[in-house]
């Protein structure tokens, strides 16, 4: 068996149950004491059963978003779809769906922004993990898009992925003010360009291999602001906007939305070094190995955990004003600094 193989025979197990890890039991959400004062105790929620809840109708939206009608886009939506319904946490959609909850409880209004959010997401991966940039051959426990269609392939199947976002909110957003359907737009083309992810991928690269003296703890905040964070801030400011919310609740989100990406690229940098291949469901220590700038290599392993709970925490302030009404996002927060993977 070659080694490639044996990996994916490894992973085989963590992949059945990589779907949702989150806890089964009820998570116990403390909220601030500002707002313990209105709520007089700590919200039991199960995350777990929420996000249960919601994934059939994402996974629905999902395969329904992609379709080839004709012989010629057979192989190019292939591709698309082959990473698009890899499986996954889901947690930019689930974030987009909690935030339009807490202004209408009819979800279905962001899940045209949910689906555009993951096809972003979906594209950032086929292009991170191509021999150009990551040279990886695991995501999500299965082989890469460029392993299985060829680096030209995934290339465009990434491509098309990012032009299918912007035109899935276009076209299935007809109930909506066209004010708040061009404001998602526009956010989203904001979270790829030069200012988001585009731009901080670039400046990731530019640091790559770098004396770790030579990169300051701001400079990787400034790459994960953009890289990471922005998808995020983007996923609940749509969410909120298509739920009717105000500029101020959306701001207040955003700043939300800042922290918990800025501590969830804390703890992937904390689990690429603590866990391993066949528990991450792809390559571990790929980040010690292409000599990137990390958390814990700046601040090491005790101090990267410090500072995710510090992201955490501040990031729990700014949904003090909306009481239990945020108890799905603090939730989300908790889990992403306590998962597995």
């Amino acid at each position: 068996m070659s080694p490639f193989a044996l990996r994916l025979l490894l992973v085989a197990t963590a992949t059945v149950n990589a779907f949702v890890v989150v806890p089964s039991k009820p998570t116990t959400v403390r909220l601030s004491a500002t707002v313990e004062k209105k709520t007089t105790a700590a919200t039991e929620f199960n995350l777990n059963e929420y996000i249960m809840d919601k994934l059939p109708h994402v996974e629905k939206a999902l395969d329904e978003s992609l379709a080839s009608d004709i012989p010629q886009t057979a192989r190019i939506v292939e591709a698309m779809k082959y990473s698009l319904m890899a499986g996954g946490k889901r947690i930019r959609p689930v974030l987009c769906l909690a935030a339009c909850e807490m202004f209408d409880e009819n979800f279905h209004k962001a899940m045209p922004a949910a689906v555009a959010l993951e096809m972003i997401h979906t594209m950032s991966l086929i292009h991170d993990d191509l021999p150009a940039l990551d040279n990886d051959d695991l995501r999500r426990g299965k082989p890469t898009n460029h392993v299985v269609y060829g680096e030209d392939v995934a290339i465009l199947a990434g491509d098309a992925l990012l032009a299918q976002s912007f035109l899935h909110v276009a076209e299935n957003c007809n109930d909506q003010p066209p004010e708040r359907v061009l404001d998602v737009i526009r956010r989203l083309g904001h979270a790829f360009g030069p200012k988001g992810l585009a731009g901080g991928q670039m400046m990731d690269l530019e640091c790559e291999g770098k004396p770790t003296g030579e990169v300051s703890l701001d400079d990787l905040r400034w790459i994960h602001t953009h890289k990471t964070a922005v998808l995020l801030e983007v996923a609940v400011a749509s969410g909120a906007i298509l739920g009717g919310a105000s500029a101020a609740d959306v701001e207040r989100l955003e700043k939300f939305a800042l922290n918990v990406g800025l501590a969830f690229q804390v703890a992937d940098d904390i689990l690429d070094v603590t866990q391993s291949t066949e528990e991450l469901g792809k390559t571990a220590g790929k980040d010690e190995n292409t000599d990137k700038t990390t958390y814990p290599k700046l601040l090491g392993l005790d101090g990267a955990r410090a500072e995710a709970e510090r992201l955490i925490q501040e990031a729990k302030k700014s949904l003090e004003p909306y009481g239990d009404k945020a108890v799905t996002l603090l939730a989300l927060a908790d889990f992403i600094i306590d998962r597995k993977n």
